[in-house]
């Protein structure tokens, strides 16, 4: 496709390329809307495609063999995914799939796979990507193992707040206890004590920041450290 017909890239990793390089890398690509719940890794299946969103934000799942589910970390356009075809894996461990609609670019794999080998930029910038991905996901744990809900799902909403232009995120009770791994019961409690604190405005599907530098200071050691260390590694998310 030719590049000067499509929308301004706004994914982060493809953004920090050349312009040689990017020009050379996107002329495979091809625009892809994101819907909700659209799955774009499926484990155990083979990689097709190498998606990078400019708007959005995509969930990482991990599933147990009997079918129970959490998520171990997200995205928007500061990455990729499938994570694993940077390393040259054909097949993801893990799902992949959008909770945030968007609109995103996607790379045939083979093409991928010829990309990283002529451009060393590209995938050093997919590189520390993936090792940003992994720090989120360690503080995830951290995060599950010493947080009551309410600083987790505060660290989870200033993650969103990240990936998104505006502060009205479009999010449901449902979704944040399957994301957080927890009861529907627990999500409304935690819910309604960040909103009497002035954080959040919570509305039938959807959730407003009213006040971040509340929610971060209350979020405390929760939030923070993967986030430098991708400003430090690849600079600002958005």
């Amino acid at each position: 496709m030719n590049i000067s017909l499509r929308p301004n890239i706004k994914n982060r990793l493809l953004s920090l390329l050349p312009r040689e390089e990017m020009i050379a890398i996107c002329r495979d690509t091809e625009p892809v809307d994101l819907p909700r719940s659209m799955v774009v890794a499926t484990p155990d299946e083979p990689v097709d495609h190498v998606y990078f969103p400019n708007s959005g934000i995509l969930s990482v799942i991990a599933i147990s063999p009997q079918g129970n589910r959490a998520e171990a970390g997200l995205f928007g356009r500061d990455g990729f995914s499938p994570t694993c075809a940077a390393l040259g894996i054909d097949r993801s461990a893990l799902e992949v799939f959008v909770q945030v609609p968007g609109e995103g670019l996607r790379l045939p794999y083979p093409s991928f796979l010829a990309a990283l080998e002529r451009s060393s930029e590209f995938r050093s910038l997919l590189l520390k990507f993936v090792h940003c991905l992994a720090i989120q996901t360690a503080f995830t744990s951290l995060s599950n193992a010493v947080h009551q809900i309410d600083k987790r799902l505060a660290r989870w909403l200033l993650m969103c707040h990240d990936r998104t232009e505006s502060d009205e995120i479009a999010l449901t009770h449902e979704f944040i206890s399957l994301m957080l791994a927890v009861r529907r019961p627990s999500v409304t409690t935690a819910l309604h004590e960040l909103e009497g604190s002035g954080f959040i405005r919570a509305e039938r599907g959807y959730l407003t920041i009213r006040n971040r530098i509340g929610l971060e200071a209350f979020a405390a050691d929760a939030y923070g450290q993967p986030e430098r260390e991708y400003q430090r590694l690849i600079g600002p998310i958005l």
